[in-house]
């Protein structure tokens, strides 16, 4: 593991098509995490249109829907995918270390 890799979350605390919110510890954030096919993935859990929390919305089909306005973005890439979202998702890449998933946050 490389020293820029931060501790996002045990992997078994993300269900299979789900997601998790996360709050890494000296970090003025929150993440969303996302399983997908037994893959692992994580955003900014902000939502880029209406400033909410995507870890309250539902994943449908490899895309995360925000709450508030129904707008989503494409999990894998952070595309905005539906309107009124138009700005891309900030995207990490999710390195797993035996249960714990760490993530490039810079």
């Amino acid at each position: 593991m490389g020293s820029s890799l931060t501790r996002l979350c045990r992997a078994s605390d993300v269900p299979e098509g789900g997601v998790v919110q996360v709050s890494p510890p000296g970090l003025d954030a929150q993440f969303a995490v996302y399983k997908l096919d037994g893959q692992y993935y994580a955003s900014d859990d902000l939502c880029t249109h209406g400033m909410v929390s995507l870890a309250g919305g539902d994943v449908i089909d490899g895309e995360i829907v925000c709450p508030l306005h129904g707008g989503a973005f494409d999990i894998r890439t952070g595309k905005a995918t539906e309107v009124p979202c138009r700005t891309s998702l900030k995207v990490y890449k999710v390195h797993m270390d035996g249960e714990e998933l760490f993530a490039d946050l810079n």
